[in-house]
């Protein structure tokens, strides 16, 4: 079928999606779009919205999204022409006549697929036949469970070097050899590709065989054995478990990218099922690409010893051109020496959910891996150290992530080198009153208005971010997870966030009557109190107009997230500063009270940022906090 990305977007156009979706599940008007609950993942509350307009789902509790052909795939579970056959009819479309040439190559490719699953056949009786014994006891020397051996399909191929070839001759020998199955050398007769191996079947998104990776049962080498690129399989292209993976990560919100596929197996038969892999080849652009479809920031979790580090940075340096504004990688890495199986089967379940958790950012990774890589003593290495982390970022084509990597990595930079002189002989005048007090350090705000904020900072910022989703309601589900992740001490400030939570499916700007209706009484006043104009004014919670356009709603949107990220990130100063003064007064050498002075700076350092952010935010000048 020779079908165009034009003639696709007209059967879109012509089907209307919400009527579509609606035949399966109830779906309810809301403004200009539509919600439901979603369907892909249990809910009470509906997070599934539906917009005719755009033509697309999109759920904001699992991330599910497409359009109506993608529903017809995921959510009835049809082949991708079968979909695109069953709209067309609807829409009185006709599907364009076969290509005489694209369906002999299609005819081709259903016949090794027919290939494949008759070698799985094959390799599946091997395993539980007598040959198979010698596999079925390394299966258990792995712990594998029976449920995991099915589920994944494990199988044996024995060490004779014409059994696949046997057992497959009503096939020609060519079709075997284009599928990867068997080895073709000249003046030789072709023989089996696999053998002494435990057999692993590679699938495609669609869950059909399309290559096969065996483990060597004793010594040898390779350890581990792929197909060849054929017809059906890519190993750029492909990501083992993908099938698995993909449905699971709406569930869970990320992926996991293991270094092989026993990881990938032994951590989902540990309750991670949303692991995939790549197949004998570092991480490509276009398997990022995939990734990032069922999540905007995989993790990536490698050895911890340098070569699961370099294969880290192999990666970064693959998705470093490729970055846009919420999609990245993290980085995750195991103890030296353990692989998943290792932990999950010698620590639990949690002792990995905790590597994950501790996960690092893609420019923090590439950071510690390049001062740590080479010796930074002497200027001229330091010189190679700035010269590496340049260079990794004139690789990045978006202009505004260039540039704040470019200011993370001089931050870091900075930080590193810059030597604090301390004598001891001035510990003294640190002093007061017998105790010395960090906060010394931070300068008084000079005005009213600057003081008040740098008291109470984190209960006005809170009211500005309550402020402004009072007036821009649309902004809450885009930070969902954000908000419901706040710590709020003040207990009318967290009902009123859980009542605008609680009803962020209403896209107008709410006006009195509206508030009536969703707020207790006292909550009612304490949003009007909010909405007054001699509130502080923060520019992303009291200006009207700007709200107004899509630009100015982007900014305001932008301004609310970076709001929310500093009211979350005061109390971690704060805390650390107090922290670096305890550890000043306890300390018994000058050698401890050093240590905590340098880190008084840094933190101060650390402060002055958090304000300087604060005072963008604001309209009137408070740099000075």
């Amino acid at each position: 079928m020779s079908l165009t990305p034009q003639w696709l977007d007209e059967l879109r156009s012509r089907t209307t999606l919400s009527a579509l979706i609606g035949r399966s599940i109830k779906v309810t008007k809301a403004g200009r779009e539509y919600k439901a609950c979603c369907p892909f993942h249990n809910e009470k509350t509906p997070s599934f919205t539906i917009n005719d307009e755009k033509g697309f789902y999109h759920c904001f509790g699992c991330s599910a999204h497409g359009d109506a052909i993608r529903w017809m795939t995921d959510q009835r579970g049809l082949g991708f022409m079968d979909a695109v056959k069953e709209l067309a009819s609807e829409a009185g479309m006709d599907v364009p006549a076969p290509d005489p040439k694209a369906a002999k190559k299609q005819e081709k490719r259903n016949n090794l697929y027919d290939v494949m699953n008759a070698a799985q056949d094959f390799f599946m009786q091997q395993l539980a036949s007598v040959q198979g014994a010698h596999a079925r006891e390394y299966m258990q020397s792995r712990s594998l469970k029976q449920k995991t051996v099915l589920d994944f399909g494990f199988g044996y191929a024995s060490d004779n070097r014409g059994a696949l070839k046997q057992a497959l001759s009503h096939f020609d020998t060519a079709m075997l050899i284009e599928a990867g199955l068997l080895i073709s050398v000249d003046g030789k007769e072709p023989y089996d590709r696999f053998r002494g191996r435990l057999m692993i079947p590679i699938r495609d998104i669609r869950g059909r065989i399309i290559a096969f990776g065996g483990r060597i049962l004793g010594d040898g080498e390779p350890k581990y054995l792929n197909s060849p690129d054929t017809p059906l399989f890519d190993k750029g292209r492909t990501l083992y478990n993908l099938d698995r993976a993909s449905p699971a990560s709406r569930q869970t919100g990320r992926v996991i990218v293991c270094e092989g596929y026993m990881d990938v197996i032994a951590l989902a038969q540990a309750g991670f099922p949303d692991c995939v892999a790549p197949l004998g080849t570092a991480v490509t652009e276009q398997q990022i690409q995939m990734l990032w479809r069922m999540s905007e920031a995989p993790i990536l979790c490698f050895d911890g010893d340098r070569a699961g580090q370099k294969a880290a940075v192999r990666a970064a340096s693959r998705a470093l051109p490729m970055l846009m504004p919420g999609h990245s990688l993290r980085i995750s890495n195991l103890p030296p020496g353990q692989d998943p199986d290792d932990i999950v089967s010698q620590n639990g379940k949690l002792a990995f959910d905790d590597i994950l958790q501790k996960a690092k950012p893609l420019d923090e990774h590439i950071w510690d891996y390049e001062k740590t890589s080479q010796p930074i003593d002497t200027p001229e290495e330091r010189a190679g150290l700035k010269k590496r982390l340049n260079d990794h970022v004139s690789t990045i084509a978006n202009n505004d992530i260039r540039m704040l990597y470019g200011q993370s990595f001089r931050e870091r930079f900075d930080n590193l080198f810059q030597k604090v002189k301390f004598k001891p002989q001035r510990r003294q005048s640190f002093k007061n009153n017998g105790k010395w007090n960090p906060y010394k350090q931070i300068e008084t705000p000079p005005s009213d208005i600057a003081r008040s904020i740098g008291t109470h900072g984190s209960d006005i910022l809170l009211q500005a971010i309550l402020t402004c989703l009072l007036r821009y309601p649309s902004l809450i589900s885009l930070n969902f997870e954000k908000l419901s992740g706040l710590n709020i001490k003040i207990e009318w400030h967290q009902k009123l966030l859980d009542s605008l939570i609680e009803n962020m499916d209403r896209k107008e700007i709410l006006d009195n009557q509206a508030f009536h209706t969703i707020l207790e009484p006292i909550l009612y006043n304490k949003a009007k109190q909010l909405l007054r104009a001699d509130q502080p004014s923060f520019a992303f919670s009291n200006n009207i107009s700007k709200g107004y356009s899509k630009e100015g709603l982007d900014q305001i949107g932008a301004d609310l997230s970076e709001a929310i990220r500093l009211y979350k990130q005061k109390p971690k100063l704060d805390s650390a500063l107090e922290d670096a003064g305890k550890r000043a007064n306890m300390a018994e050498n000058d050698q401890e009270f050093a240590k905590a002075y340098e880190d008084t700076v840094q933190i101060g350092k650390a402060k002055l940022e958090y304000n300087r952010r604060l005072a963008g935010l604001f309209q009137q000048d408070i740099s000075d906090i």
